[in-house]
């Protein structure tokens, strides 16, 4: 996975560089691990770009690990033990890693662990830094794909943030080239419909939920409807890459809130189970689909692991969808104005 350059040297002098990753969502969602954080079940995501983590990473030599973190301004003792463990895990194959002490500086354009992949740009912007140091001690180029796997063992979705548009990660046969191992840009072979897709992200609560993705993935090692669902990905993946491949906007569109709803119905029948909605999530839904229904307007839902609901729709609709959010939906958001205008982006 990891260059033998890279399994070798050591840092001899302070080392700094500062990295940016955008956020992604996934119109089909993979929820389930196998093996060293691979998927259960391939997924299809859109990179956005105000949605973003920017990371300040400082490495000195040293003859251990140490870290300091901080985040949004302040010292974050959780994500550091969580950032310390991950550094010490990459350095059991990347002995190089381990002789360093580090500090992090980060922070969002958005709130974190409210389920707007947050541990996808976090985790993609890390990788990024610790591509960039890798190279550095090596003097080899930093790969995409083994920089896209450092960040996928940090946080599986991360890797899918390395590529600008729409994006698939895990193994499939309806996209030659497509892997477990790394994500993978289709855009070049997605239609020109979907080309600027919007999404506007309505913050129903920036509060920090209460299960992590982490450990709802982990339940779906032993979901009464484990095999089911994954035989749904499967499908809503093939209805998909159909829908985005033909320009079909209604049918990617059904298949998108569908496979949103089947997310949080997971977590409802996990053992324990748990509810990550808010009734202004629901409310939101409700909305969206009447909307549609009335106006004819291609706007449709979807949600990650977490209560905040994204808006997704073709560039050409904005206007229509922008007073539909200001006049129907924003009084449902934090605060009455929790909104992030957001779309398909690229790295810069």
């Amino acid at each position: 996975m990891f260059s033998d350059a890279w399994k070798t040297g050591r840092l001899h002098a302070e080392f700094q560089t500062e990295t940016t990753a955008p956020a992604n969502i996934a119109w089909v969602k993979y929820w389930g691990k196998k093996g060293p954080q691979l998927p259960a079940n391939p997924s299809l995501s859109l990179t956005l770009t105000e949605s973003r983590t920017h990371t300040i990473l400082q490495a000195t030599p040293a003859s251990d690990l140490k870290l300091e973190l901080w985040f949004q301004g302040q010292r974050e003792e959780k994500f550091e033990k969580k950032t310390l463990a991950f550094l010490a895990s990459l350095a059991a194959e990347l002995p190089s890693l381990g002789h360093a002490h580090y500090k992090i500086t980060s922070r969002n354009t958005f709130p974190h662990s409210s389920g707007i992949a947050s541990s996808a740009s976090s985790q993609a912007a890390l990788a990024l830094a610790l591509g960039e140091l890798l190279a550095h001690i090596s003097g080899t180029f930093a790969d995409i794909n083994a920089v896209g796997s450092l960040a996928r063992l940090g946080s599986g979705s991360a890797c899918r943030s390395f590529f600008p548009g729409f994006v698939t990660w895990g193994e499939t046969s309806l996209i030659q080239g497509s892997s477990d191992l790394h994500a993978m840009d289709v855009t070049p072979q997605v239609h020109a419909n979907f080309h600027g897709a919007k999404d506007c992200i309505l913050i129903v609560s920036s509060k920090e939920k209460t299960v992590s993705s982490r450990a709802g993935h982990g339940q779906m090692s032993a979901h009464p409807y484990a095999h089911a669902r994954f035989a749904q990905a499967n499908l809503h993946m093939s209805e998909m890459w159909h829908a985005l491949t033909t320009g079909d906007w209604q049918k990617a569109g059904n298949v998108m809130e569908a496979d949103a709803l089947s997310l949080h119905a997971l977590m409802m029948t996990s053992r324990p189970g748990f509810v990550l909605l808010e009734p202004g999530s629901l409310e939101i839904m409700r909305l969206v689909r009447l909307f549609r229904e009335e106006s004819q307007v291609p706007v449709y839902f979807t949600i990650d692991a977490g209560p905040n609901m994204h808006l997704i729709y073709p560039h050409e609709a904005h206007a229509k969808v922008e007073a539909f959010v200001r006049h129907e939906l924003l009084r449902l958001t934090e605060n009455g104005s929790g909104v992030i205008w957001d779309g398909m982006g690229t790295l810069t």
